[in-house]
């Protein structure tokens, strides 16, 4: 009885992590697409094909992730009951959830540098061009 409620909770787990997953990326990657055309001077060909890169990656990384931690153990001379079950879920599903917004914050900032620093270069570039 114990496994068929474990792979239940499988059947929970995965369909969860990966819709959030795929919804995360493709909210961070829609609006990350404006960054990339910024950080590559208007160049929208090379910005979405930079943009798709990221956002495989990211696919890879936190679908790997959520994979990597699938595992439910739990051991009890009594069995497994439903509430026990969603108790797990639950830290599974919030730690893996608090897992996803860390690595959109750090996607972010990989934007914000990206952008900041063709911001510094364009300049300079103009003032090389002003000076000579």
């Amino acid at each position: 009885m114990e496994n068929s409620k474990i792979i239940i909770g499988y059947l929970i787990y995965l369909p969860i992590v990966i819709v959030l997953t795929i919804y995360v990326s493709k909210m961070l990657f829609k609006n990350g697409k404006l960054f990339m055309i910024d950080i590559f001077k208007g160049k929208e060909d090379i910005a979405t094909a930079t943009n798709k890169l990221f956002e495989i990656g990211f696919y890879l990384i936190n679908i790997g992730w959520a994979m990597l931690i699938l595992k439910i153990s739990y051991y009890s001379s009594n069995g497994m009951n439903y509430q026990t079950l969603i108790e797990i879920l639950s830290k599974k599903i919030g730690g893996f959830s608090i897992y996803l917004g860390v690595m959109l914050f750090i996607n972010l900032y990989l934007f914000f540098r990206g952008r900041r620093i063709s911001r510094q270069q364009s300049s300079n570039n103009e003032n090389q061009i002003q000076n000579h």
